[in-house]
């Protein structure tokens, strides 16, 4: 597998102009790829921090020099937390963010706070979505929880509408979210997803929070699920698939039917199978070590690839070519999972 460094930068500045045309602050999600080259370049490019989804992702792109992170989850590891702290009150301009949803979840953080609070996002879910509070209600009720908590302080308002299968559904729970900001006076809303950003540049233009925008799946984009899905085939910009896997051809048993030497191991599977870049083939499925095509192929050719889903391809491979054009190896991705 190899990476596009054309095509990765393109990615990595279209969305930092997104973001800063819509004006908002973009802390993209690092758990999409964990590496320190892709960071240094997302920084560079004008994101205020990074996000992840676990203690350890928080722990290893501090390794990386980042000075802003957010969690995008509840935090209840201990020894995580008692890490958090340490960092907090080891360097005072380190900022640390993380969401609560339950008063459970506050009083974990407050046993473990050190000499600086934990600022923290009350989180704001949706029925079937992942985490955050189900009810208005009970948003506002833990706000004021955490507020009269020791070791906790309010930054804010947290959400995710990635999960929601159309427009006016997000339409609808920004407005929610929206209204949390109104109720609470909160300084900060922020929400994530790589499928709808442009309904949220649109709908939470006005508000006087600030928001902070956490997509990742955008950095290498891909020829499947997010080809599909990506708010630019609505709105005015493009980004481009960065990934591209080589393969040799293993076998041939049967006329029009290939075994590809590449498999579960190597290539996302789980949004979606490989995209062959050659008109003709058509990928059947994949197994642990080689991939089925049907298609006309020779014993030893080399077949490319796309791929659906980045958040699962870059975790199958420690170290990344970066090309250019030309396919010169001008550098390396590496990742750290």
């Amino acid at each position: 597998m190899v990476v596009k460094r054309d095509a990765l930068e393109h990615n990595i500045a279209t969305m930092a102009a997104f973001t800063r045309d819509h004006g908002m602050l973009f802390a993209p999600h690092a758990k999409t790829h964990m590496s320190p080259e892709i960071s240094r370049r997302q920084l560079e490019a004008g994101a205020w921090g990074l996000t992840v989804a676990t203690p350890s992702q928080a722990m290893t792109v501090r390794g990386f020099g980042v000075s802003r992170i957010m969690v995008a989850n509840q935090v209840v590891d201990p020894t995580g937390l008692d890490w958090a702290a340490a960092e907090l009150a080891a360097d005072p301009s380190f900022e640390f963010l993380s969401f609560v949803d339950s008063r459970a979840g506050v009083d974990l953080l407050a046993e473990r706070a050190g000499a600086r609070p934990f600022p923290v996002l009350v989180e704001m879910g949706h029925e079937g979505g992942r985490a955050g509070c189900r009810k208005f209600s009970d948003l506002l009720d833990l706000a004021e929880y955490v507020r009269r908590a020791d070791g906790v302080e309010l930054a804010g308002v947290a959400g995710y509408e990635g999960a929601l299968p159309s427009a006016n559904e997000v339409r609808k729970y920004l407005i929610t979210l929206q209204n949390a900001v109104d109720h609470l006076r909160a300084q900060i809303l922020t929400v994530g997803g790589s499928q709808w950003f442009d309904v949220v540049g649109r709908e939470l233009v006005a508000t006087q929070a600030t928001i902070i925008l956490r997509s990742g799946a955008y950095v290498s984009h891909d020829d499947g699920y997010y080809r599909e899905r990506t708010p630019f085939n609505r709105i005015e910009g493009s980004l481009e698939p960065a990934f591209e896997i080589w393969a040799h051809v293993l076998s041939t048993p049967e006329p029009d039917l290939a075994i590809i030497g590449m498999g579960k191991r190597d290539v996302p599977f789980d949004e979606g199978l490989p995209i062959p870049r050659r008109a003709g083939l058509t990928v059947l499925k994949t197994q642990d070590q080689h991939t089925i095509v049907r298609g006309a192929l020779e014993v030893g050719e080399l077949v490319a690839f796309g791929i659906s889903h980045p958040c699962t391809a870059f975790d199958k491979w420690r170290v990344l070519p970066l090309v250019d054009a030309d396919y010169t190896v001008v550098g390396t991705i590496n990742t750290h999972f």
